[in-house]
Formats: structure tokens, C-alpha cells, sequence
């Protein structure tokens, strides 16, 4: 009750439904709670703040919500969800904000979702390394950043979200001509594929080299880096169908893994063998490039995806890789002569490293010496197709997602022509009901 007394009981009772039950504060709450507020609502929330039994609240900390992925158990493609979050991150010191613009899609994250990936948190946890945008907000001691700067940023997980909070150190200043695509591409990949060609293997002009995946992200950031110095001899195995994209990107000799054995078609065209190879693939294949090295030669193994068959955790290609895992001691490495290396950036530590590698690669890009190359972009709503777009090996360079909502025109996908179709008949129906009311009404008739 407003204390208001009215001599008449039904004048009372209205004066209750009006204090306690305003019409206009339904609309607002209800969007409030589904994290969609409108402009044209904000009015309706005056009258409420003045209302005894509700305690004041920031409008801004009352809508402020954003859209995350959430990996929430170890699975299918269906595992990792849509969630909306609830109140605006607050800021540390030397942290800033970002509003993200797009998120760089790895296969570690493919990995995440099988619980195959260790550096990842158990679920519920959302993924994401990389990603770009812009940063709204800045904390306490962050003097190299100020709001509006473009930037990419680099994490271990946690960025597929439209706003994060990361330490400004996490960074890097975008070129100018660079998009928010090819920003959230280049981190990971990029990082990856020049610290094992320059700062293990030491890649020299006239040397030869394998990359494996050669149509994938790293192996076709490998392939740009290559192209730095002169005479280098690119193997790079790819389906059929991918061979005229990676040739044109550098690769001078196209392998189809799937109809021919790359050892055997290698050996043909060099005898002698590879000075380099790059292996994300593990098992028997760690022990085929081995083989397929030179005296001297480098073998740098990245990653394990002949672990990954299926959309969920397969037990028994796990077994199979692991049992013919390469295995190697140190007096044959002597007798070999060849060096075996092992590369991993989750685990590595040297921050001032990987911010010399970053710095060097921005100015790569800013001279037009390498370009990361898009192969798609996926809202956040479709995740799902993302990683399976990665999984079967559809893709010709990075996917990316978009953390903005797709658009509604863009969502009647799966069955767009009944939809045309009827548009259709109702244009036409208002055309001839112009023209003459007669054939109208026959035509709604049948």
C-alpha cells in the first residue's frame, strides 16, 4: 500500500493494483531477464526506483549481458552452447576490456571437446585462445593501451565470448589494414608455425621441407614463412581437391594423402630425403617423417590428430596412435645424426619470446610478406558447423566465428523455399486484388 486511504473500498483496491502492479514495469523486466533491453524502455524504469519496496540498482549493471560458448561436458558438437552472462566485468590492475569481434577456431579446441586437450579446464568452461576487437575499458597501470584501440589478444582459453577481461600484456596493437577476421587467424597459427621453422628447425635458404595438413592453418602459415627465403622446396600433403589453392600459395609439390603414400611419392622426387619435417599428425606417421629425413635433418613434432576420428573421444584410435607412437634413444638419434624436437605453445612460459615472435609477425603482415587466409566465419550460433567444418578437413585456411548474433533473415536456412514460395503467392495476391476484386475472391475460394 502507497499509505494513500481512499473512502471508497473499490477505489482502494485500484490504488493497490496500481502501486503495487504498475502495467509499464512488466514489459522492462521481462527484457531485462532475457538480456535484451531497448532504448525505448528506459523510461519505464524510472517510476520503479522510486518504488519503497525495490532497492535501487545501476541501470548499466541491471542490462549489461553478453553472449558466451560454454563447453559443458566432453562430447559431440552439441556439447559446447550459447549461454548469455549477466553483469559487467570488472577490471584488475594492468587488465583491459575488450569488446570482441571475432574468435579464431583451433583444432586444440576440437581436442578441448573430446577431453583430449589437458591445458583446458573441465566444463563448464569456455574455450578460445584468440580472438580480436576492441578495448572499451582500462584498468589501473595499463599505459600502453587506451579505449578504441584494435587489437588481437592471446589466451589459453576463455575468449569465445563478445567481452573479455585480459591483462593488457595479452595484447597486440592490430596494423591498420588488418581485419578483425585476420586478426583473430593469425596468433595461434602463426606463432605456432614460426617459432618451429626459425627458432627450432633454423630453416635455411635451398633447404626442403614437409607440412603436413598443408590446406590447414598452421600449414599454410608454414608455407607462407617459406616463401622468406629463397629456394625452399615445399612437400604439403592435402586432398585432391585442395591441390591447386595450396599450390598457388606456395607448396611445390601437392601430395594427396588419401589415394598415395607421401613417403613413397617424397622419395621419388628427393631420394636423399627432407631437411625438415612438420608433424601434427603422430603415431606410425611420426615414424614415417623420421625416416624421410636427411643426415642433419630436423623432425619437430606439434600435435596428434590421427587421435581424432569421430565427433566423440575415440578409444580405440587413441589406442592405435599411441601404441605406434615413436619411440627413440639416444644412441640411434647419434647414429642417425637427425634431432627431434617436440613444440607445444600451451606449455611454453617465455612470454618475452612469444611477444618478439608476435611484434615480428605484425610487421610480417604490415609489409605484405604474410596474409592469414579465411576460410569461413560462423556466428556464434553455429558452432557446431564450425567444428565440423574442421573436423572432416573441409577447410582451406581459418575458421572463424563471429561473436554478434546472426541476422533473422539469415536464420530459415534448412528450408527456404516454402518460404520464398509463399511470399511469392502473397505479392501476388496483392497485385491482382489491385487489379480486379472478382479474381481475387476466386482465387482465395480455392
Amino acid at each position: 500500500m502507497s499509505g494513500e486511504e481512499a473512502p471508497a473500498r473499490q477505489q482502494q483496491e485500484s490504488a493497490e493494483e496500481k502501486t503495487e502492479n504498475p502495467p509499464t514495469e512488466e514489459p522492462p523486466s521481462e527484457a531485462a531477464q532475457e538480456g535484451e533491453p531497448s532504448p525505448a524502455e528506459e523510461p519505464a524504469d524510472e517510476p520503479a526506483a522510486a518504488t519503497p519496496d525495490r532497492a535501487p540498482v545501476a541501470p548499466d549493471e541491471e542490462v549489461f549481458s553478453y553472449r558466451a560458448l560454454f563447453l559443458t561436458g566432453y562430447g559431440g558438437y552439441d556439447k559446447v552452447k550459447l549461454q548469455v552472462k549477466k553483469g559487467k566485468p570488472s577490471l584488475k590492475n594492468a587488465e583491459v576490456l575488450v569488446r570482441v569481434k571475432a574468435c579464431g577456431l583451433n583444432f586444440a579446441e576440437l581436442l578441448g571437446r573430446q577431453g583430449m586437450y589437458e591445458l583446458l579446464p573441465s566444463p563448464p568452461v569456455t574455450p578460445g585462445m584468440e580472438c580480436s576487437g576492441v578495448i572499451e575499458a582500462l584498468g589501473e597501470e595499463v599505459t600502453d593501451r587506451k579505449v578504441g584501440d584494435r587489437v588481437l589478444v592471446l589466451s589459453r582459453h576463455g575468449l569465445w565470448q563478445e567481452v573479455v577481461v585480459v591483462p593488457a600484456s595479452q595484447t597486440f596493437i592490430m596494423p591498420e589494414s588488418m581485419s578483425f577476421e585476420e586478426a583473430a587467424a593469425l596468433p595461434i597459427n602463426y606463432l605456432t608455425a614460426y617459432m618451429m621453422l626459425f627458432e627450432m628447425a633454423n630453416v635455411r635458404a635451398g633447404q626442403s621441407i614437409l607440412i603436413h595438413m598443408a590446406a590447414g592453418g598452421v600449414g599454410i602459415a608454414a608455407t607462407q614463412l617459406c616463401q622468406l627465403l629463397e629456394d625452399v622446396t615445399v612437400f604439403g600433403t592435402a586432398s585432391a581437391s585442395k591441390h591447386e589453392t595450396i599450390s598457388q600459395g606456395g607448396v611445390t609439390h601437392p601430395i594427396d594423402y588419401r589415394t598415395r603414400d607421401y613417403a613413397e611419392e617424397i622419395r621419388k622426387i628427393s631420394p636423399k630425403g627432407l631437411d625438415i619435417v612438420l608433424d601434427p599428425l603422430g603415431g606410425s606417421d611420426t615414424q614415417k617423417a623420421f625416416s624421410l629425413l636427411k643426415p642433419m635433418g630436423t623432425l619437430i613434432v606439434f600435435g596428434a590428430a590421427n587421435c581424432v576420428t569421430g565427433q566423440k573421444k575415440n578409444l580405440l584410435a587413441v589406442a592405435k596412435t599411441w601404441y605406434n607412437q615413436f619411440t627413440i634413444n639416444t644412441l640411434r638419434l647419434m647414429h642417425a645424426n637427425k634431432a627431434v624436437c617436440g613444440f607445444h605453445l600451451g606449455y611454453l612460459s617465455d612470454e618475452e619470446l612469444i611477444t618478439q615472435t608476435m611484434t615480428r609477425l605484425l610487421e610480417l603482415y604490415t609489409q605484405g610478406k604474410i596474409k592469414p587466409r579465411i576460410d569461413s566465419t560462423y556466428h556464434f550460433e553455429q558452432v557446431g558447423d564450425a567444428m565440423r567444418r574442421m573436423h572432416e578437413r573441409n577447410n582451406i585456411g581459418k575458421v572463424i566465428l563471429l561473436p554478434e548474433p546472426k541476422k533473422e533473415e539469415e536464420k530459415p536456412e534448412s528450408n527456404p523455399e516454402p518460404a520464398e514460395t509463399e511470399d511469392k503467392k502473397e505479392e501476388e495476391k496483392d497485385e491482382d486484388k489491385m487489379e480486379t476484386g472478382t479474381e481475387e475472391v476466386k482465387r482465395e475460394e480455392n
